[in-house]
């Protein structure tokens, strides 16, 4: 009989390492698919390189007039290069970030006063407890106007005199950006435990706080963070339950599924636009549908597993609410359906938007 248990162990702990090894290979493989060159416009973008581009996103994403953040490859002499290829510092790659951004809304000066601000920039050899070349900080300038701004930018931070050491972040023209794999966008959204864990041990909230802290902050619009407890006091018990503890609302029973009016449709909580009318369709499921968000940057998808099938969640990225799914059965030219909550919403009828 222990023969036979032993046995059954030895088989079951078999399968169990055969499928931790699966999941651990496709892991790798989420992390290493190569990546893809980006088009941008010189005007409206910002590339920045300050280690782990994980980190750099969230600054960043919060500003008002910052349309996207993307992580990405650049500097390097590799095309379409892999997670595993620059991590391996064989292609002169940094890990960067590639910022969209209004002109109107935000500045390319202020983007450096905050990029300053996440970074060692004495340190020639990697940023944190990550070094190598490819962690190494740089700011890529992608027109002369930019090279200027970033050079005064560089020379008043000397004068400030914030760090003991000598500045030695570069300044290089910015050249072909490659958008990383899918794995790693909004990871601190999509992997919020393993974002965390890794932010803490790796020193760099230590040493922003040690040099920055005593410094005047920055005054810059950014969306609201609002408490749990300002959340609850803000919504209804169905917003709440839907945007915040990622709840449903009855089909049929809620008041956007068959409204018709033009206008938009934002965030409760941050107001940052999500869907508009135009994209607005009766998919027959009574909640509000649409073939696709009005504002891509201000939407995050990721995998849900919750009923014990995979499925996209669809959240807002500055209210980080629960907004509903999005699926694969809906109509040309997208063939999605962003199948929404209208509890999640607040529709802004447009002769409001006039205003």
């Amino acid at each position: 009989m222990k023969k036979r248990m032993w046995t059954v162990l030895s088989v079951i702990g078999l399968i169990v390492i055969m499928v931790g090894g699966y999941f651990v290979f496709q892991q790798q493989q989420a992390k290493s698919s190569g990546s893809k060159e980006l088009s941008y416009q010189p005007e409206e973008t910002a590339i920045l390189a300050g280690g782990c581009f994980w980190c750099m996103e969230p600054p960043f994403e919060e500003l008002k007039g910052v349309k996207s953040v993307i992580s990405g490859y650049t500097g390097g002499d590799v095309k379409n290069p892999t997670y595993n290829q620059v991590s391996a510092e064989t292609t002169g790659h940094r890990e960067a970030v590639l910022i969209t951004f209004d002109p109107n809304v935000i500045s390319y000066k202020q983007l450096l006063d905050v990029y300053w601000r996440q970074i060692d920039p004495t340190d020639a050899n990697g940023q944190f407890v990550d070094q190598g070349e490819s962690y190494t900080t740089a700011i890529f300038y992608t027109n002369e106007t930019q090279k200027e701004i970033a050079t005064q930018s560089k020379q008043d931070l000397e004068k400030q005199q914030v760090f003991d050491d000598k500045i030695v972040t570069p300044l290089i023209a910015a050249g072909p950006f490659y958008e990383a794999e899918a794995y790693h966008q909004d990871y601190y959204l999509t992997n919020e435990k393993k974002y965390k864990f890794y932010r803490a041990a790796s020193g760099r909230d230590d040493f922003i706080n040690r040099y920055w802290n005593d410094q005047p902050k920055l005054n810059l619009p950014t969306y609201p963070k609002l408490s749990d407890a300002e959340i609850k006091k803000k919504l209804t018990a169905i917003q709440y339950e839907v945007t915040q503890e990622d709840g449903t609302e009855p089909a049929f029973d809620n008041p956007y599924h068959d409204l018709k009016a033009d206008g938009i449709y934002v965030d409760l909580i941050s107001g940052e636009p999500l869907f508009s009318s135009n994209d607005k369709y009766d998919s027959k499921t009574g909640w509000p549908s649409f073939t696709k968000p009005l504002e891509p940057g201000n939407i995050i998808e990721k995998s849900d597993f919750s009923i014990g099938m995979k499925r996209m969640e669809v959240r807002s990225r500055h209210g980080n609410a629960h907004l509903g799914h999005v699926f694969s059965d809906g109509p040309k030219p997208t063939g999605l359906r962003y199948c929404m909550n209208s509890a999640a919403l607040r529709f802004i009828p447009k002769e409001e938007l006039k205003q």
